[in-house]
């Protein structure tokens, strides 16, 4: 046990607290923080169990990457107060940092998940899969949107949900049921945006939990209104009721290098 009062060597307080006495000498030299005392008989520096909290404080912020001008600015007006805002400032940080990098693990997992479904897929087969509700994003369009209007719609959404980086979501296009019932297979009328953890608002679509008839299609665009007409007599043959949307999206962008490889996987929510 450490006597509270009793002095100790520079090599001492740097091991109790893990760092290199080269650190103390520096946080001396540029006055973020003073030992107790100097030896006077041979100038060592000697530190005291009454400074550990202050040295612990000032670890803590360097590990959450406070920088010393901003650690010696809180030292000179070290109170209650400024350290709850200081640490209010940094746990926002955090969570933040958090929230991206459990995005990046989500987008991870996807990708993971689009690699298994291609290495072992049956691109004719029509099936039918459960699946979870999400909140996504939508912007809405119509064929007179152009790329170029489209590409704006999405950063704007983008912007205003605090993507860092295009990866921390995925995306896709949505065409109603009713428009593919009435033989419209190119009634694109909204673009999704799906954010890991996106919380629920109103201004959200929800694509519902339940069974969705799944698909893919490999190829141009040019040719997935005959797909389509696949899944439509199989779910009739089925006597499966289709709802809602089918919702798009491409699952092996990341390894396909021609458009006429690329892969869209297509779920169209089944009633009942």
């Amino acid at each position: 046990m450490i006597e509270k009062n009793k002095l100790l060597t520079i090599g001492q307080f740097a091991a109790i607290h893990g760092i290199n006495k080269k650190t103390l000498m520096w946080y001396d030299e540029i006055g973020l923080f003073k030992p107790a005392c100097i030896n006077p008989e041979n100038g060592y520096r000697c530190y005291n169990y009454h400074q550990s909290p202050i040295l612990e404080t000032i670890l803590l912020l360097r590990e959450l990457d406070v920088s010393i001008t901003e650690i010696q600015s809180f030292m000179k007006n070290r109170s209650a107060e400024s350290l709850k805002c200081l640490l209010d400032e940094k746990i926002a940080e955090l969570d933040r940092q958090v929230m991206h990098l459990k995005a990046v693990r989500k987008t991870l997992h996807n990708h993971r998940q689009n690699m298994s479904t291609l290495l072992t897929m049956d691109l004719s087969e029509i099936s039918v899969v459960k699946k979870e509700r999400h909140c996504l994003v939508t912007v809405d369009i119509d064929q007179d949107v152009s790329f170029e209007k489209e590409v704006e719609l999405i950063t704007a959404q983008t912007s205003r949900y605090h993507l860092g980086r295009l990866h921390d979501a995925s995306y896709g296009s949505m065409i109603p049921v009713s428009s593919l019932l009435n033989g419209y297979f190119d009634d694109y009328t909204k673009l999704f945006i799906e954010i890991p953890f996106l919380d629920y608002k109103s201004d959200l679509h929800i694509q519902p939990e339940g069974n969705y008839l799944r698909a893919f299609h490999k190829g141009t665009w040019e040719n997935i209104p005959r797909r389509y007409e696949e899944i439509l007599k199989h779910a009739r043959r089925q006597g499966l009721t289709l709802q809602g949307y089918s919702y798009e999206k491409g699952i092996n962008d990341v390894v396909a290098d021609r458009v006429e490889d690329y892969i869209v996987q297509i779920e169209i929510p089944v009633l009942g």
